[in-house]
């Protein structure tokens, strides 16, 4: 390799492949023929940066188009994913190169307030102005013969098993009309559906094929759990586990079942499930909640790329009139005071002159940005200081919502 500052570019459909090598590299989990070609499905080249030296791919970031739904709305974001530096090439600012450039691109195209990422380490992306928004429980419980919930309180649905693929149009209606209501959940249209229920052997790490355990009420499907299940035996008999991917209910009945079914699997002992809200309501049905063996961890990170149209995008949960300061070195135009009008029913933002009340950098911007961090909490904190005494008192329930944010899936 060269010492000399590689090409950035961006790549063609043609590039696919030498960027999933890159990828199954830096992430020590080879692509297979498979997980290739459902990869490829969503790739979108004229979104992707990549750094060459000589023909070799040594840098890559690329963005997915996708809307985001926040409090109260539902606001277009680019999903920032495939991420990654060759080993050869580490310390040679090659991934703030391309976190710079992809910021100012998509500030500049003007369709995108805000980006949201998954990080595979959290200390990578807040000194590119990315924020906490969203964090998950991670839960690894015993079956009911430890821990048990409630019996219905009326009359069940149906509950059966089905192939992903051959209600993948029922999943998605439901999805789709639940989504508005659940910050942090993500749009997918079929392309997206491909994605989520695609199941390449190479992925499943010695459990089966996903399933769909579906719940269906008096007027159709109103639940769903995706999910496998892996054996394993000991000397004293079945320790076969549950690993479920993803549970959307309508209804308290349809998740109640849902969750009743998963943890009564026959020949399981323990379940897992890695994407939990920190409002799951599992949480408040399980006799012993302990025994879900909950731990919180880092889920989703926002980036305000465009200050006036994120904050106007969403709602707040009470009426807020706020002036804040914004420090943001990469993007400049972010930088300066900002008054935020708004409340249930809408906002604006608009620039001012008028003295500041709050003052933070544009990283707590995105950790405030889907309701799921406090106010407060970040002041506590030193991240946000209080310019005029009181402000944090009437502003921040502004931030909140009703409900958390949650982190459906990994993009």
């Amino acid at each position: 390799m060269t010492d000399t500052t590689p090409a950035v570019r961006v790549p063609g459909p043609e590039d696919f492949d030498a960027i999933a090598d890159l990828m199954g590299d830096a992430f020590h989990s080879p692509f297979d023929a498979e997980t290739r070609e459902v990869e490829r499905g969503i790739f979108e080249p004229e979104r992707s940066l990549l750094a060459r030296d000589g023909d070799t791919p040594v840098a890559h970031a690329a963005a997915f188009t996708r809307a985001l739904t926040v409090p109260g709305a539902t606001v277009p974001a680019a999903h920032v994913t495939m991420v990654a530096v060759a080993a050869t090439h580490r310390r040679r600012g090659l991934l703030t190169a391309l976190m710079r450039r992809q910021l100012r691109e998509i500030l500049d195209a003007g369709r995108e307030p805000v980006a949201v990422l998954w990080a595979s380490e959290g200390r990578i992306y807040p000194r590119f102005g990315y924020g906490l928004a969203a964090q998950r429980l991670t839960m690894d419980c015993p079956a009911t013969t430890e821990l048990r919930l409630p019996e219905p309180a009326s009359a069940p649905g149906t509950l059966r098993l089905a192939e992903p693929a051959a209600c993948q149009p029922e999943l998605a209606r439901l999805y789709d009309r639940l989504r508005p209501g659940r910050p942090g959940w993500s749009s997918r249209d079929e392309r997206w559906w491909r994605y989520v229920l695609s199941d390449p052997g190479s992925q499943r790490g010695g459990a089966t094929a996903r399933r769909v355990l579906r719940h269906d009420g008096p007027d159709g499907l109103d639940g769903y759990a995706l999910f496998r299940t892996a054996a394993e035996w000991d000397a004293s008999g079945p320790r076969g586990q549950v690993r479920v991917d993803e549970v959307v209910a309508a209804t308290p009945e349809a998740y109640l079942a849902i969750w009743r079914t998963l943890l009564s699997v026959d020949l399981t002992r323990r379940l897992s499930f890695t994407r939990g809200a920190l409002d799951e309501p599992l949480l408040r049905l399980v006799d012993e909640p302990r025994r879900l063996g909950a731990q919180l961890v880092d889920a989703l990170w926002v980036r305000v790329v465009d200050v006036p149209a994120a904050l106007s995008g969403r709602r707040y949960a009470t009426a807020v009139d706020v002036v804040i300061e914004v420090a943001d070195p990469l993007l400049p135009e972010n930088t300066g005071r900002w008054r935020l009008t708004g409340g249930p029913d809408g906002a604006t933002c608009l620039r001012t002159d008028d003295p500041a009340e709050l003052a933070c950098d544009v990283r707590c911007l995105g950790e405030l940005y889907l309701g799921g961090a406090g106010l407060t909490a970040l002041a506590a904190a030193g991240r946000v200081r209080e310019l005029r005494p009181g402000t944090l008192a009437t502003a921040g329930p502004a931030f909140g919502w009703h409900r958390a944010p949650a982190a459906m899936e990994i993009f």
